[in-house]
């Protein structure tokens, strides 16, 4: 796993300095609006192109060379990153910049995502797909606790510009390590011979390959159905939290980390562990978990303590609900179309997590937040427990064989 940890790290070290420039562009678009929707406008414009345009990004990454694609999002984001430096040092930032380079990040993103997924599956045998998919996570959650301690601390000395300096710096740290490292090409297959074709042949060619197989497109629906509760959840706590003290920067930047701790906590244990032998059975209590101990409580919640209990189960159950899902794919499907695959199925579970934040603010302004955020974990959690009632999803991995030209 030596070159995939390298790779690793540098996400670590990029992910971490993105975290920062998002949490400061947090608190700068709330005082700003005091708006939860403008906070949602936001993160809806920055997950739009990346679910939108994931079928045609996908194709390419089958036809590209897998590490370039990845190096070449890599600096396109950075460049995002400095438009918004330029424009904020110029005194010129405006909220519709930051929609628009949160657009253009999320464009970026289409092609990242299932070039760095697809990636995985030819620098790691089988036997460690789970394991890496805890390392994904533990990524995130730990770039979740220093994030928001270290923004928080350094906005009132170097301001957001040195915030987004410093993320600049992470960029280049995570660029190196990828050209460093090597990203093999995947053998062709079969299926990918015979997929072969004119660019719409094989953009559609992903979502052929999931109707085709009952198993996946049931995983599909799961996910599905249980992002647009899982949205709401994640989209709410910055509003909740902001609304209830105050515009107090501390206080978000503590049930954030409490959060990411969770993550890396839950990260950590799927790494060491690599996760339960049938990988559905962390899919399916995970999501349980994730939704009644993490969504519930911050919808109960009335103090930071509860907040970050709740922020703490949300983040911890995550990696092995995104990294047992993302194992069984991998395995699942042949390596060298991954990219149309993977990128299908982000589309078809993505629109609702689209959906779900963009809803999110208009339900709390209307209703309150604390009762949306109830009702949802409870949706969540119950479209998880249906996952066990579907022979579909609950017998997937037995029902679909593992794949022959992925190294065991």
């Amino acid at each position: 796993m030596r070159g995939f940890t390298i790779l690793w790290l540098g996400q670590v070290l990029s992910l971490l300095g993105s975290a920062m420039t998002w949490f400061s562009f947090t608190l700068w678009a709330w005082r700003t609006t005091g708006s939860a929707t403008a906070l949602s406008t936001v993160s809806f414009f920055a997950f739009l192109p990346s679910v939108l345009l994931a079928p045609i990004a996908g194709t390419f990454v089958d036809r590209w060379n897998r590490k370039l694609v990845m190096m070449l999002s890599d600096a396109a984001t950075a460049l995002g990153t400095l438009t918004v430096l330029i424009l904020y040092t110029t005194n010129h930032l405006q909220l519709w910049h930051i929609y628009i380079v949160s657009i253009l990040a999320g464009f970026f993103t289409a092609f990242q995502y299932p070039a760095f997924t697809a990636a995985m599956t030819t620098m790691l045998p089988k036997k460690q797909y789970t394991r890496a998919g805890g390392m994904l996570g533990l990524s995130t959650a730990l770039s979740g606790i220093l994030a928001p301690v270290f923004a928080a601390a350094l906005l009132g000395v170097i301001d957001m510009s040195g915030i987004m300096v410093i993320d600049l710096i992470t960029f280049l740290a995570a660029f190196a390590t990828l050209a460093w490292i090597d990203v093999p090409q995947p053998l062709r297959s079969k299926v990918g011979w015979e997929s072969r074709g004119s660019i719409w042949q094989e953009t559609q060619f992903g979502f052929r390959y999931i109707r085709e197989r009952p198993n996946l497109l049931g995983l599909v629906a799961l996910f599905g159905a249980a992002n647009t509760f899982l949205a709401i959840g994640a989209t709410l706590i910055a509003p909740l939290v902001l609304g209830k003290t105050g515009e107090n920067a501390s206080a978000l930047a503590s049930v954030q980390s409490v959060g990411a701790i969770g993550g890396v906590v839950g990260g950590g244990l799927l790494s060491l562990w690599g996760g339960p032998r049938r990988r559905i059975h962390g899919v399916l209590l995970g999501g349980i978990g994730a939704c009644l101990l993490g969504i519930v409580s911050l919808g109960l919640g009335r103090a930071i303590l509860v907040w970050s209990i709740g922020s703490f189960f949300f983040s911890f159950f995550e990696p092995f609900v995104e990294g047992g899902n993302l194992a069984i794919w991998q395995a699942k499907v042949e390596a060298d179309v991954q990219g149309r695959v993977f990128s299908a199925r982000r589309l078809l579970v993505q629109i609702p997590y689209l959906i779900g934040i963009l809803i999110a603010g208009p339900l709390a302004e209307w209703w309150n937040i604390p009762s949306v955020l109830i009702l949802a974990g409870i949706g969540g959690a119950l479209v998880f427990v249906f996952g066990y009632a579907s022979r579909a999803i609950h017998d997937a991995e037995i029902l679909l064989p593992d794949l022959q030209n992925i190294p065991e």
